[in-house]
């Protein structure tokens, strides 16, 4: 504990205090342009990895960067998701899972959670990814099975982002764009979904959104 008091001083002293206008304005308000959907795990810092300040990220962090489809139980994900793009109009939504996830691991090995019944209701909203993992990669074993897991329950949490009824109009309307990430954690590299190649590339080499917004339907007519 000592250590975080100790991190609030150096804050305090070292970057709030030479900042102060800076942090004036934040109390004024938000407008992030960007939800970012990631992992609670302890080794993932969204706002270092993306080089960002306080007020340039909408941040939700859960174990496994689930996005429970419309239809679950209501909870702080859905809630949050809807206030983002409905209120905040943020432009664009991430989805960044990353190597050695637990969450992600457990849904392969669901024995590991016998004893832990609220995890393994959780890691239901994974179910997509896992009939995935059984059905189209049973060569792959250990890490490499893992690996491909991770960046499958990405594609499978976009599928259910598109499901939330805000982001659904957002995107009808051309307003919001999806994209899927992955960080690797032993690098620091990041890579993205890119929807023509259909694979994760390094995220300085996919142009587009991982997942394109339809454009707006003209008027249509009566029937």
């Amino acid at each position: 504990m000592q250590k975080l008091i100790d991190g609030i001083h150096k804050f305090q002293n070292d970057v709030v205090r030479p900042q102060k206008d800076f942090f004036g304005r934040l109390a004024s308000g938000q407008s992030p342009e960007t939800l970012f959907i990631t992992c609670s795990d302890s080794r993932i810092n969204p706002n270092l990895i993306t080089q960002t300040n306080p007020g340039d990220l909408f941040i939700i962090r859960n174990a496994g960067n689930f996005v429970p489809a419309d239809g679950a139980p209501v909870g702080g994900e859905a809630a949050t998701i809807e206030y983002a793009v409905a209120v905040l109009k943020v432009r664009d939504i991430i989805v960044c899972g990353h190597t050695h996830c637990g969450a992600v691991d457990a849904m392969l090995n669901p024995q590991k959670l016998v004893e832990l019944p609220r995890v393994a209701q959780w890691i239901k909203n994974a179910d997509a990814t896992a009939r995935v993992m059984k059905t189209s990669y049973q060569h792959l074993s250990g890490v490499a099975l893992l690996n491909a897991a991770v960046q499958e329950n990405v594609l499978t949490q976009l599928d259910h982002l598109r499901t939330q009824p805000a982001v659904a109009a957002a995107l009808a309307a051309g307003h919001v764009r999806l994209h899927g990430w992955v960080y690797k954690i032993e690098t620091g590299d990041v890579f993205a979904y890119d929807v023509q190649e259909r694979q994760f590339l390094p995220v300085t080499a996919v142009k587009g959104p991982a997942i394109a917004p339809e454009a707006a339907p003209k008027q249509l007519r009566a029937i």
